[in-house]
């Protein structure tokens, strides 16, 4: 009995190994697909609309492609004007860092023993580096665009050929358990188009709401900054750290001072709390529901095996994980563990909802 436990503990520790090998190896091939599926759930319902209107499916399809490209045109469209914007400030930026450079070298010099002659020898020693890591973010941008293109075929295609995937999926899995497939997949949809479209829109109120604090903290273009900290919130706790971290640094070398740093560090707190308490539960809701645990460990191991790829892609897999874990009833056990402890508290929600009824 004993043997025949350990037997069973070896080859689940065996398929998680082989599983994480290919999903670390699979990282170019296995990307884009991922991307694509989520993004393809998120057009489904325009494509059936489109559908249903009389378009083919294939124009259909090459319509949400479409959509998908302008909106993403029109962010780096808004992220060029506010870089172009911020480059205006580059010589006041440059000045002031290297005079910050300067006092590092000197406080080092004094406090370490190590002279400013030997400091610039050892950053002189570093540039060989310096050279080689712009060769490889030149080699991750063509990466990055190939994925893109690669992406947006993905997307047609899995709108084109959904049915047959469907009936796919459907053929593999035991007749008698059709109804309990056929639902996990409307529920796939529901939290992916959920998640995504939840995301969307509290980018935006992040945009509006950071834009209007760093405005009134004084922090020299804002809605560049703004937009950076909504854009990061795509990884959930790193990306606003990141983001505000930024806004502070910047805020540094703009020469704001200790009270400018607290303003942005007060905006911060203002953003999260009304977006912890309100904007998640109102744009969200509770269809993403995987507790703070394993969200963690997601984000986690999802950039240990796909770097940033897997911080953005960690919950939405893992929301549609604990979906199959809780339509198989093997499995029932780790969407249980998977999924939070209690429902979210919705009274907050309730009350806002039923002022909106008053009126």
């Amino acid at each position: 009995m004993q043997k025949q436990g350990l037997k069973n503990t070896v080859n689940i520790l065996l398929v998680f190994a082989l599983g994480f090998t290919g999903l670390y190896f699979g990282k170019p091939f296995l990307v884009p697909v991922c991307f694509a599926g989520l993004f393809a759930m998120l057009f489904l319902p325009i494509t059936r609309k489109l559908e249903k209107a009389g378009i083919n499916r294939g124009l259909a399809a090459a319509a949400c492609i479409l959509i998908f490209i302008t909106a993403i045109a029109l962010i780096i469209a808004l992220i060029t004007w506010q870089i172009s914007s911020l480059t205006s400030d580059l010589g006041n930026i440059e000045g002031k860092v290297q005079s910050m450079v300067q006092e590092i070298k000197s406080f080092i010099s004094q406090s370490l023993g190590i002279s400013v002659k030997k400091q610039n020898e050892m950053l002189d020693q570093q540039s060989g580096e310096a050279t080689n890591l712009i060769s490889k973010l030149g080699i991750s941008i063509m990466d990055v665009l190939v994925g893109f293109v690669l992406m947006i075929v993905y997307i047609f295609l899995f709108l084109y050929y959904r049915r047959h995937i469907k009936k796919f999926i459907l053929s593999v899995i035991p007749k008698n358990q059709d109804e309990n497939t056929e639902d996990a997949i409307a529920s796939i949809e529901k939290v992916s188009q959920k998640y995504l479209t939840g995301m969307g829109l509290m980018i935006v109120s992040l945009w509006i709401m950071y834009g209007i604090g760093f405005t009134i903290v004084g922090l020299k273009n804002a809605f560049f900054f703004a937009i950076l900290c909504g854009i990061f919130e795509i990884v959930p706790y790193i990306g606003n750290l990141t983001g505000n971290a930024i806004a502070i640094l910047m805020a540094l070398t703009q020469g704001g001072g200790i009270s400018m740093v607290i303003g942005i560090i007060i905006t911060y707190s203002l953003v999260q709390t009304i977006q912890t308490y309100l904007l998640e539960p109102l744009v969200v809701g509770t269809g993403v529901n995987v507790n703070p645990l394993f969200t963690i460990l997601g984000l986690v191991l999802g950039e240990l095996v796909w770097g940033i790829s897997g911080l953005v892609l960690a919950i939405p897999i893992l929301a549609i994980i604990k979906i199959v874990c809780d339509h198989i009833p093997s499995l029932k056990p780790y969407g249980i563990l998977i999924g939070r402890e209690r429902p979210t508290d919705k009274r907050l929600l309730e009350k806002i909802q039923g002022w909106f009824k008053k009126k």
